[in-house]
């Protein structure tokens, strides 16, 4: 997986989308970490949200949260990076409790993941006894232990269908909830939480941008407000608005989701003008090319899982890959 490459190859990746001047900033970090991989046998995991100088210069597995989890089942590597945010490395070692998984910056948390507690299922359980609780992966090892299985924005239908159940409690996202509720028969109970990105597109948005760019094709991430879905025309994950590009091929389209992500697809797509409505995800920018680097070089910051939570929280991992 790391094999002998350079930072002078890799730029043949990024070069609709970053300046050659500012790829020459990056490409010390590239090369020394290139050698950390190999050194330390270590694999980087990289969300969709990521920096094209991440994902497409020094990741070695991409994709969103779903993927992630999947494929950091299959590294053979000593150590992982994960290059996203503190839930995604908790759920990555989760999955490969033997090895070591670094996390660049201990502060790219999640307000999804900060909406819920345990002590708020622990609540909810006794408010509607019976009830199984279906969780979303951007929560803490913590609430995904409280739980009985999770699910991703990719695959939140399928999990809630699978439990053969006329109602759910599902958790934390109320947009993607309220989404999800549309294409199924089963009862949803939502939560209050929301993403701090995907709650800034409105209708009004996707209206000023038909507007100011006839014909544009508006794909829509489902943790937008339900009106803002509504507005799309499709929604869907990350990894499934990524897929609708290549099979389409729209001459013009917006994705409302985090800034990165256009700028990721788009080097695949050279034919194809995105429109980009720029939310920053604070969190997913705190990872950089910087302290990547740092990570490897001094094995900083390790993520840990209480083994106390561990096992439960694992099982409510697995149980929603077996689907």
């Amino acid at each position: 997986m790391n094999e002998q490459i350079s930072a002078a190859s890799l730029y043949d990746r990024v070069a609709r989308v970053i300046p050659k001047a500012e790829w020459m900033g990056f490409q010390d970090d590239v090369e020394a970490i290139l050698e950390l991989k190999r050194k330390r046998n270590a694999v980087i995991l990289a969300h969709n949200y990521q920096t094209p100088e991440i994902f497409h210069g020094v990741a070695d597995i991409v994709g969103d949260s779903l993927a992630l989890a999947r494929k950091a089942m299959e590294v053979e590597a000593d150590v992982i990076v994960l290059a996203g945010v503190h839930f995604m490395a908790e759920t990555a070692k989760l999955l490969n409790p033997e090895k070591t998984v670094l996390i660049p910056d201990m502060a790219a948390g999640c307000s999804l993941a900060d909406s819920i507690t345990p002590e708020d299922i622990a609540l909810l359980r006794k408010a509607y006894p019976g009830v199984p609780v279906v969780t979303y992966v951007n929560t803490s090892a913590a609430v995904k232990a409280a739980s009985d299985i999770c699910c991703t924005s990719g695959n939140a239908r399928q999990v809630v269908e699978s439990l053969g159940v006329p109602r759910v409690l599902m958790l934390p996202d109320e947009y993607l909830a309220k989404n999800v509720a549309k294409e199924t028969n089963v009862e949803l109970i939502a939560w209050r939480g929301h993403c701090e990105v995907h709650e800034l597109f409105t209708a009004d948005d996707i209206r000023e941008l038909r507007e100011s760019h006839p014909g544009v094709i508006v794909l829509a991430h489902p943790e937008c407000p339900p009106e803002v879905v509504d507005a799309a025309d499709f929604s869907g994950s990350t990894a499934v608005m990524s897929d609708y590009v290549g099979r389409e091929r729209p001459a013009r389209v917006v994705l409302l989701t985090e800034c990165s992500m256009s700028d990721n697809v788009a080097v695949h797509h050279p034919d194809v003008e995105f429109i980009r409505p720029c939310n920053l995800c604070p969190h997913m920018k705190r990872i950089t090319l910087g302290n990547i680097r740092t990570a490897l070089e001094e094995n900083r910051h390790e993520v840990t899982v209480d083994p106390a939570i561990a096992g439960a929280a694992r099982r409510a991992v697995e149980r929603m890959l077996q689907i």
